[in-house]
């Protein structure tokens, strides 16, 4: 069995896309209406679908606070390259750091999605 796809709900599909193409390299493979679908696929084959499929509630989702989805590099100079392009537009929490037996940072997508840049060295 394999993980078929992971779907996100957010109020701003076209965002969301955006932020994952741009700093994550995902590239689109389907859309489906003006800000209903988008199927994101990542160069491992990963497919990350972003929904907005509740046309009469136009607010955020609330993720619990524990919530993320995380994408490992290979070094930590990969992290901190990540890093230092990212905080050009994008607010990030905080900065690099070892923590829970890796090194990285968090940053929060459109949406509300938390999205973890790590390395295991």
């Amino acid at each position: 069995m394999i993980l078929n796809h992971i779907n996100l709900p957010v109020a701003d599909v076209g965002a969301t896309r955006d932020f994952f193409v741009k700093h994550f390299g995902m590239v689109q493979t389907l859309e489906v209406g003006k800000n209903f679908l988008v199927m994101l696929q990542d160069e491992g084959g990963m497919v990350l679908n972003i929904s907005h499929f509740d046309k009469t509630d136009n607010s955020e989702v609330q993720y619990h606070k524990d919530f993320h989805i995380g994408f490992f590099v290979e070094t930590n100079a990969d992290v901190d390259s990540f890093y230092t392009k990212m905080i050009a537009d994008t607010p990030v929490e905080d900065s690099p750091k070892k923590r829970e037996g890796r090194y990285g940072f968090y940053v929060t997508a459109p949406g509300g999605i938390v999205v973890e840049v790590a390395s295991l060295r």
